[in-house]
């Protein structure tokens, strides 16, 4: 199986970049590496193979950029897709997980993530399961075991690390680029992947370390791209996703319920 790793990464997380790019080298020597860069402009410290997908209006083009990577890993012959976020270091189990449970058909694979300390950078990735604790709020499979998802499970999909093969993403059709900026993507990629018949796995072993940068909850700094990708979401499918930072702003007086809408209250 030929196996293709693609990343979308800023000069923000150049750093992190770099240290994932030393990780994958080890671990998944063989694998086609695919890197999109999102700046406005190119940047040479990405190395001459990284494609550009410059921002749109509304920010950094998230869905676009993995689109664009997917097409080339596609055209280079990969069987295999697998996504990793920029943040995410590649536990040495992940691409056999991930190849030992794909089955060729319609299918989603999501492997978990575990989300590293502040201060906390393994120095190889031999050390990579002395610090395994994956995120709670999505299914953890043990080592091996790939856990069918249940019907509630798609609102969970997210893009940090997650597998498909190239047939499944062409039936699924890529992410939805009117999306800009931060957030929705990811569910509305999930809804579309469950309304085209795909199913969605949770894998066991396909580990995946997130390294740490700062963050805030609610993250305001999103407020405006949390909004005007809901609102697309709600218009595709009528619902509202990330409910739980919009209800997080609507409590600090932020947004509003009106007319159908979430807006700005100032």
């Amino acid at each position: 199986m030929t196996t293709a790793i693609v990343t979308l990464a800023s000069r923000a997380r150049l750093d992190h970049l770099r240290r994932q790019e030393e990780w994958i080298r080890t671990v998944a020597p063989d694998a086609i590496r695919v890197v999109v860069q999102l700046d406005a402009e190119p940047d040479e410290a990405f190395g001459g193979d990284a494609l550009h997908v410059p921002p749109g209006d509304g920010g950094l083009r998230l869905a676009a950029g993995r689109n664009r990577g997917a097409a080339e890993a596609i055209a280079r012959g990969a069987d295999l897709l697998v996504f990793l976020d920029v943040d995410c270091l590649p536990h040495p189990g992940l691409l056999a997980a991930y190849e030992g449970a794909s089955t060729g058909r319609r299918e989603l694979l999501c492997g978990p993530v575990t989300y590293l300390p502040e201060g906390v950078i393994p120095t190889s990735p031999a050390e990579a399961d002395a610090h395994l604790d994956p995120h709670p709020a999505r299914p953890a499979p043990a080592d091996g075991v790939v856990q069918p998802a249940t019907a509630a499970d798609w609102d969970l999909f997210w893009s940090l690390s997650f597998a498909c093969t190239p047939e499944t993403w062409a039936a699924i059709g890529g992410f939805h680029e009117r999306f800009e900026g931060y957030g929705g993507e990811d569910t509305d990629f999930g809804w579309t992947a469950r309304d085209a018949g795909a199913r969605l796995h949770w894998v066991g072993g396909a580990h995946a370390l997130h390294q740490y940068h700062p963050t805030s909850k609610p993250p305001w700094q999103h407020l405006d791209d949390i909004l005007r990708n809901g609102r697309i979401a709600f218009e595709r499918w009528g619902r509202w996703p990330m409910l739980r930072w919009i209800e997080a702003f609507a409590a600090e007086g932020a947004v509003e319920f009106a007319d159908g809408d979430w807006r700005r209250t100032a």
